[in-house]
C-alpha cells in the first residue's frame, strides 16, 4: 500500500483526491493537511510518515510545501499553478512530478496541438474556467503554448482567459491557415475527471529515473 497526503484536503481539488486515494485498492490514505482542518504539512510528514504528498494548495505555497516534502525525503505530486517550479530543479532527496492538468483528455490535446501547430500558420489558445481560479493564464494553457512553439520552432499562440460562474475547466485551441480552421477542444466538466491522472502520478513518482518531471505526458507517454 502506497501512503498518502493531501495538502490543500479541505479544497474541492484536495478534497476530491482524498476520495480517490480512499478509493484506490493500493493506497491508504494517511493524512489530511490544511490550515482549515487546523493540521500543518509538516505535522502530517512527521506524525504520519507518508510516502507521498498531493499537493492542491495556492500558488504562494506550493513551492515551500514541496521543499518540505523534499526534505524529508517524500515524493511530491504537485497540482498546484501559478509559481515558478525553477528552485525544484536543483533538489534531491525526493521526487517530483508537477502536472498543469492531471485530466487524460488534455494531454491529449496539448499533445494533438503540438503536432497540429507543425501544419498550421497560426493559432490562438481560449482558457475558459472558474472565477476563483487564482492564475490566468492556466498552467495548462501556457503548458500548451510552449509545447506547440517548440514543435514548430516559433512563438507562443496567444492566451485569451475567460473566468466565469458555471465553469470548471476548458480550453480551446483554435489553428487557422489558409482556406481550413482547426479546433481542439477539451472540456471538464467535473474534479473527477482529474483523479485517474493523479493516481497514475502516485503510483509512477517512486520509480522515477529522473526529477522533476514536469507534465503528466511522461508518464503517459514513456520517453515523451
Amino acid at each position: 500500500m502506497i501512503r498518502v497526503a493531501v495538502s490543500g484536503a479541505a479544497g474541492r481539488m484536495g478534497a476530491t483526491v482524498c476520495e480517490a486515494v480512499e478509493g484506490a485498492d493500493d493506497m491508504l490514505l494517511v493524512g489530511r493537511a490544511d490550515p482549515a482542518l487546523d493540521t500543518t504539512l509538516a505535522q502530517v510528514i512527521s506524525e504520519e510518515r507518508p510516502e507521498v504528498v498531493v499537493d492542491f494548495t495556492q500558488p504562494d505555497t506550493a513551492l515551500a510545501n514541496a521543499m518540505a516534502c523534499i526534505e524529508a525525503g517524500v515524493h511530491v505530486v504537485i497540482g498546484t499553478t501559478g509559481f515558478d517550479p525553477e528552485p525544484l530543479m536543483a533538489a534531491s532527496g525526493a521526487n517530483v512530478v508537477i502536472a498543469p492538468n492531471f485530466a487524460i483528455g488534455a494531454v491529449l490535446m496539448m499533445r494533438f496541438a503540438a503536432e497540429a501547430a507543425r501544419h498550421m500558420a497560426g493559432a490562438e489558445i481560449v482558457e475558459l474556467h472558474h472565477p476563483t481560479k487564482l492564475d490566468a493564464p492556466s498552467g495548462t494553457a501556457a503548458r500548451t503554448a510552449r509545447l506547440m512553439a517548440e514543435a514548430c520552432d516559433g512563438a507562443e499562440p496567444p492566451i485569451h482567459s475567460v473566468r466565469l460562474p458555471g465553469l470548471v475547466a476548458n480550453q480551446d485551441v483554435i489553428l487557422g491557415d489558409v482556406g481550413p480552421t482547426l479546433t481542439i477542444r477539451h472540456e471538464t466538466t467535473g474534479r473527477a475527471s482529474f483523479m485517474p491522472g493523479v493516481l497514475l502520478a502516485i503510483r509512477e513518482i517512486r520509480a522515477l529515473q529522473r526529477s522533476p518531471v514536469i507534465g503528466l505526458e511522461h508518464l503517459l507517454f514513456k520517453g515523451a
